[in-house]
């Protein structure tokens, strides 16, 4: 018997309705009232990448849109991040990174896709440079789960990182103003109120309770139910845990780098509850599924009257 879960998460009409969910909840959030058509735009465009990196990767060994689904339901959640035109442009170009990146398993001469999946990560970090922080993941992942670390491809990868700041480096001495962007540099280097939570507010701890929740759920879910997957679907997802684990020491550690680590968090926990959702059959996993949704809209609601 099909529960309300396993509907939803087949269905194709899910993604068109949370799409205009998701349109509505901007419009809610300023996006007429504070010009924010850029970052919806950006917004618009990661939420394109997660269905193509869906559909690429075949994440979920069913037909099921709920992968973009749950990014935007958990995109949706923080609405003061909105207005944020870096971190949204820093989002888009990340989930364009691990789709290059994922292209590289197993090939050890991928050089071009992981020249790719750099020079995302190395674009995105002119918007938001704490993007830097996720190289040595990338690295990591390469390594421990794609089987694609070679010296060429370590080459490329640091080929791709550099070479938007050999870009910008022109550009401000053509302008005048190197400063700007050794400052821009220097901020990896603050490591000014580690450990401090005394900013966050009710909203923001809302909505990282909410994607914490999912997360575990979902990684104790697929930790339990993964054999029933091929072995670079795990890898993969092995990939997106292991991308939520360092976004989450990153925001444990500099909390005043909240932005980055909540869209990175966002990213990697769509897959862990989408694929919960559209693979569990339980009268349990659908009172879960159903209590998710009302934590979800009731998060949303929240932040969305606090905003």
């Amino acid at each position: 018997m099909k529960r309300l879960q396993n509907i939803a998460s087949e269905s194709r009409l899910t993604l068109p309705l949370l799409a205009v969910y998701a349109a509505l909840a901007w419009v809610a959030g300023g996006l007429a009232a504070g010009g924010l058509w850029v970052q919806f735009a950006c917004f618009a465009a990661s939420t394109y990448l997660m269905v193509e990196l869906n559909n690429a990767n075949a994440l979920i060994r069913v037909y099921s849109r709920m992968v973009s689904g749950a990014f935007l339901v958990l995109s949706c959640a923080a609405p003061f991040l909105f207005a944020s035109t870096g971190g949204n442009a820093a989002e888009l170009f990340a989930i364009a990174s691990l789709a290059a990146l994922f292209r590289s398993y197993q090939d050890k001469e991928a050089a071009g896709r992981v020249f790719t999946a750099f020079l995302c990560l190395g674009t995105g970090s002119l918007f938001c440079v704490h993007l830097l922080y996720y190289v040595p993941v990338a690295w990591l992942l390469m390594a421990a789960f794609l089987r694609s670390m070679s010296i060429r491809t370590l080459s490329a990868s640091v080929l791709g990182t550099a070479l938007p700041y050999w870009f910008a480096t022109a550009i401000m001495a053509y302008m005048g103003k190197l400063g700007a962007l050794a400052g821009h540099l220097a901020q990896l280097a603050d490591t000014s109120h580690a450990g401090d939570f005394s900013h966050l507010s009710a909203p923001e701890w809302s909505a990282t309770a909410l994607i914490a929740t999912a997360a575990a759920t979902g990684i104790v879910h697929y930790r339990r139910q993964c054999l029933g997957d091929k072995i670079r679907t795990r890898m993969l997802y092995h990939c997106f845990i292991t991308t939520f684990i360092a976004s989450a020491a990153l925001l444990a550690a500099l909390p005043r780098h909240y932005d980055l680590a909540m869209r990175m968090m966002t990213i990697s926990t769509s897959p862990l509850i989408a694929h919960f959702i559209a693979l569990t059959n339980t009268k349990v996993t659908n009172i879960a599924f159903h209590a998710f949704l009302a934590a979800a809209l009731a998060v949303t609601a929240f932040n969305l009257w606090m905003h």
